[in-house]
């Protein structure tokens, strides 16, 4: 199982949390009013402009940067207009986290402002050794091998002995490549291991308390 885990690499966004509290939605219809107010369109046309800088370049911001130039910190601002009451705390995730060896980190293609706002909310924040942003990674995102190498590098971790949690299995494409545990985090699928390494669950907490 996992026994030989001793570093936990944690997605934040419909991860640790159930993509059905909806703060994803607030953050999709953000995003979209910021495109239609940056290129003067439609929110229909600024969703389809924006799922193409996706296809393109990964992220919507990495796809901004790279076509127009935008300042990072202003499209990141959106972020602060976000209504996280909608989160509420996770016991149960807290008190499994909690007892896990060794440290947590939380590497997310957010800011390091979202990643607080989120973490409080969910009463996860002492549960975390450390976060690795967006503005961390030098503005490289998921899944973008060159943001993994800086977060490993940041915190020294061994990949071997680390395990990746991410509701984004392209994500965990580069994880896996570098010699980590992935674990697909992903719902209306039963858990289960896909080959060596590599797992599926539809319950966070569930999983880690079944195979630790």
């Amino acid at each position: 199982m996992l026994a030989d885990i001793d570093t936990w690499v944690l997605d934040l966004d419909n991860t640790l949390y159930q993509p059905q509290v909806g703060l994803a939605d607030q953050m999709n219809v953000r995003i979209r009013a910021y495109f239609a107010n940056l290129f003067g369109t439609d929110e229909t046309e600024a969703l389809r402009l924006q799922k193409q800088l996706v296809a393109d370049h990964g992220t919507t911001l990495r796809g901004l940067m790279t076509t127009r130039s935008i300042d990072p910190h202003d499209y990141l601002a959106w972020e602060h207009t976000i209504d996280y009451s909608v989160l509420g705390p996770d016991p149960v995730l807290a008190e499994v986290l909690g007892g896990l060896r060794g440290p947590r980190y939380v590497y997310t293609n957010g800011s390091a402002y979202h990643a607080d706002q989120v973490l409080g909310r969910l009463g996860l924040t002492g549960c975390v050794d450390g976060v690795f942003d967006i503005l961390a990674a030098e503005l490289i995102p998921k899944p973008y091998a060159a943001s993994l190498d800086a977060f490993l590098a940041a915190f020294g971790i061994d990949p071997a002995r680390a395990a990746m949690f991410d509701d984004l299995e392209v994500n965990l494409t580069a994880p896996y490549e570098r010699g980590m545990t992935t674990v697909w985090v992903t719902g209306g699928t039963p858990s289960g291991q896909l080959a060596a390494r590599r797992w599926r669950t539809s319950d966070l907490p569930e999983f880690l308390r079944a195979n630790i």
